[in-house]
Formats: C-alpha cells, structure tokens, sequence
C-alpha cells in the first residue's frame, strides 16, 4: 500500500482489519482517537510498538514519558512537526508491508 492509499482509508468508519495494527494505531491517531490509537500502541510488545507510543505521548504533552517510551524504542524525542512524525511513522510501517 502506498501512502495516498492509506490516507484514502479515512474516508471509513474504522481501519481495515488487514492493516498491521501498527497502521490502526495511527489511522485511529489521525482519526482523533488518541485513546482508541494508545490502547493499541501499549499493546504491541517491540520496539516499534514503543516508537508509537512514544509519539502519542509527545503528541498529549506528556514529555516525561514520552521519552521513556523513545528510549525503550532505541530512538531520540523527535525534532519532527507532531504531523510530520505521523507521517514519517506511516511510511515506515508502510514500507515494511
């Protein structure tokens, strides 16, 4: 899936069951559900699902854990835009598929 195709999925009411849940996690961020996306992004056990995490905490303004989250991740806070780290999170998952 390209990128103009994963943004093409918000036209819907939920994610399609067949993205990776790291892709529903930012599709319901960018949806605007921040708790739907965090639930999913706790719950993915590897240093990816930790990148994601951290991201959601530095997009609510929780610095503090935001960066223990990065850490976990292997990865600095980001000097990204919050929509330009949604972006780049996305075209990595997508380039994995």
């Amino acid at each position: 899936m390209k990128y103009d195709e994963f943004l093409e999925l918000f036209n819907k009411s939920e994610p399609d069951k067949v993205l990776p849940v790291e892709l529903q996690s930012l599709w319901w961020d960018k949806k605007g559900n921040w708790e739907k996306s965090h639930d999913i992004a706790q719950d993915i056990p590897t240093f990816e699902g930790h990148w994601i995490h951290a991201y959601l905490h530095r997009k609510e303004g929780d610095i503090w854990n935001a960066d223990y989250w990065y850490g976990k991740a292997g990865k600095e806070r980001s000097d990204l835009s919050i929509e330009e780290e949604w972006e780049s999170l996305v075209e990595y998952f997508l380039s994995k598929e």
